[in-house]
Formats: structure tokens, C-alpha cells, sequence
């Protein structure tokens, strides 16, 4: 059964990886990096806006946690800027001048946002949520988010969603929908 906090772990070492790989990597296949770590991370920040965050903010009112509500505050606002630096980096060619330099501040906003909720929110919500039940819900969610992912960019060829699955699986084995409009900001 899927933990929900474990799931998202795997998520974190997952992009991680690939920040690593991007950083190591001196050839040309960048931009294939970038690009599979652009679609985890919108994975990622779908999971988290549309199903856990809301579930921890609830566990956190029940708690009567204020500094936790505020990590989850910064938290979407952490979000909001991955989504303004990926949007910026999808329009940029590899050999853009500011490319390499515009993902190593995403890649650093990233780990400083997970380090953060590993070691501050995660460990708050452990007893006080149903982190199973949660699995659940994000793997279906997130099994949608690939199918729609992979059925929506028929354009690129079979050579590069080869070589994109298998960057993934490298990181794999090294280890959004948009806020809720009418949420009232909560």
C-alpha cells in the first residue's frame, strides 16, 4: 500500500537525481534533463496542491498548528515560483545564455523546499494523517498525470521518449493544477 510521505520522498530523490545528472553532464543532452525534470516536478506539485497539501493543512488546523499552516503557505508559494522558472525554461533553447544558470536556481529553490518539508512538515503530519489512504489517492492521480503526459506529446519522437524514460529510470534506480481558485486562499 502506498505512504503517501514515502511517495513523495521517492518523488524528491527523483529530481535530486536528475539536478545531479544536469550538473554532471557536459554534453549536449541538457535540455532532455531539464525536460524530465520539468514534468516530475509538475507531477509532483499536482500531488502535492491537489491532494496532500489540502490534508496536511486539515491535519494542521486539527492540530492547531499555526507555524505548520505557514509552512504550507510558503510551501505553494515555494510552487509558485517552480512554476514561473519551469514555464520560462520550457520557452528557452538549451544554448540560451541564461539556461544553464536559470535551472541551477530552480534546481537550488527545489532542494531548499525539500529539505524544508522533509525536515520540518513531513515529520509534523506523520501520526496526524492518513498517509495510506493519501498514497492511494496520489498514485491514481499520478498514473493519470503520465497517461495524459504521455498521450498529450505525440509530437516528440519515439528516440526521445526512450531517452526521456530512460533518464528517469537512471534516477530512479541513483535512488499542477493551479491552486484552488476558490479555496479562499486556504
Amino acid at each position: 500500500m502506498p505512504n503517501a510521505i514515502e511517495m513523495l520522498r521517492e518523488d524528491h530523490q527523483k529530481v535530486k537525481d536528475l539536478f545531479e545528472h544536469f550538473e554532471s553532464n557536459e554534453s549536449a543532452n541538457k535540455k532532455e534533463i531539464v525536460d524530465a525534470a520539468l514534468k516530475e516536478l509538475e507531477i509532483h506539485t499536482t500531488l502535492e496542491e491537489e491532494i496532500f497539501y489540502p490534508a496536511a493543512r486539515k491535519a494542521l488546523d486539527e492540530m492547531r498548528d499555526e507555524e505548520g499552516d505557514d509552512a504550507i503557505d510558503e510551501a505553494w508559494e515555494e510552487h509558485h515560483v517552480v512554476k514561473l522558472l519551469s514555464a520560462e525554461l520550457k520557452k528557452m533553447r538549451s544554448s540560451d545564455e541564461r539556461y544553464d544558470a536559470k535551472f541551477t536556481v530552480l534546481a537550488e529553490s527545489v532542494k531548499h523546499h525539500i529539505q524544508e518539508e522533509e525536515g520540518e512538515l513531513f515529520p509534523k503530519l506523520r501520526e496526524h494523517i492518513d498517509a495510506e489512504e493519501l498514497g492511494e489517492q496520489m498514485m491514481a492521480r499520478k498514473e493519470k498525470l503520465r497517461q495524459r503526459g504521455a498521450n498529450g506529446s505525440k509530437s516528440r519522437s519515439h528516440a526521445s521518449k526512450t531517452r526521456t524514460a530512460s533518464m528517469r529510470n537512471k534516477a530512479k534506480k541513483r535512488t499542477q493544477k493551479r491552486r484552488r481558485a476558490s479555496s479562499g486562499g486556504r
